[in-house]
């Protein structure tokens, strides 16, 4: 039995290969270790996943997780999975090797998220080269949901954005700046929140001023991440995530202005993982 996880910070995708090549796939939350303690990453696996399952997993676990890069937080998640699956063998790494694996297989090419954040990686088609440092959704993040969010909520309440526009704010936040302030400081996921609103203008990307936007930011993650690689300008670069994959032809043209090689866009890298490791990727 082989069991594949790609897990962001709200969602996680599961596939559970059985031996005999059936695939079965489970969504639950997400969690990052960073902000999230182990008893409630556990008490996640077991109630969203090892519940939901009629048998008992064995076999090699793979999770490909945001905020598991660091040695001590990735122990959080590796200890909770054990807790919950302790007949499986578990290997835990970060999202950015997921998105690797599931973008260049097993050639060299520069793999970036963008997503709720934004990360980006250098591989070598076995293993990461180098990695900008990812400053996370208060100092960095930028090409992200959380950051294009928050750009139109800046244009909206400076004044900024065309007039056409505003009901697409006006309709989630009615208290205007009341309602953004409460739920930015007011606890819960903020990152989450502002990338709720470049969920809404995907469905207008055909307007100027969301295009602008869009892909001002872009270019600055390009410019600040993807463009310090070495080889940058001849590698392959692409993407996972649900902001790259619906925005794509935006940053296509902000790819191709900066001189760069497009790749491939997967929206959710779950189906190339489970590829990459019954090796027919």
């Amino acid at each position: 039995m082989l069991i594949i996880a790609d897990g962001g910070a709200t969602k996680a995708d599961w596939v559970i290969v059985k031996d005999g090549g059936e695939q079965l796939t489970v969504s639950t939350t997400g969690f990052n270790p960073t902000y999230l303690p182990g008893e409630k990453i556990t008490d996640i696996i077991r109630r969203e996943l090892v519940e939901m399952l009629p048998f008992e997993i064995t076999g090699q676990a793979f999770y490909y997780g945001t905020g598991c890069k660091d040695l001590d937080r990735r122990q959080i998640v590796i200890d909770a999975l054990h807790r919950e699956l302790p007949k499986a063998e578990i290997n835990v790494t970060h999202d950015l090797l997921g998105a690797a694996r599931a973008t260049c297989g097993h050639e060299p090419g520069i793999a970036c998220i963008l997503g709720t954040g934004s990360n980006s990686v250098l591989f070598d088609g076995n293993k990461e080269v180098d990695q900008v440092t990812n400053l996370g959704f208060l100092l960095g993040d930028e090409g992200s949901g959380a950051q294009i969010g928050k750009m139109f909520l800046q244009a909206y309440f400076y004044r900024e954005m065309p007039a056409d526009l505003h009901p697409i704010i006006e309709q989630v936040c009615p208290n205007g700046r009341k309602d953004i302030i409460e739920s930015v400081y007011g606890g819960g996921i903020p990152s989450a929140y502002l990338a709720s609103f470049t969920q809404l203008f995907a469905a207008h990307q055909d307007h100027a001023f969301v295009q602008e936007i869009v892909k001002k930011s872009f270019t600055e993650f390009l410019t600040r991440h993807v463009c310090k690689y070495k080889n940058h300008e001849r590698l392959p670069v692409s993407f996972v995530g649900s902001v790259a994959y619906h925005f794509q032809g935006i940053l296509k043209e902000a790819l191709h202005e900066l001189g760069l090689h497009t790749g491939v866009f997967v929206q959710k890298p779950i189906g190339n993982l489970v590829k990459y490791h019954l090796g027919t990727l």
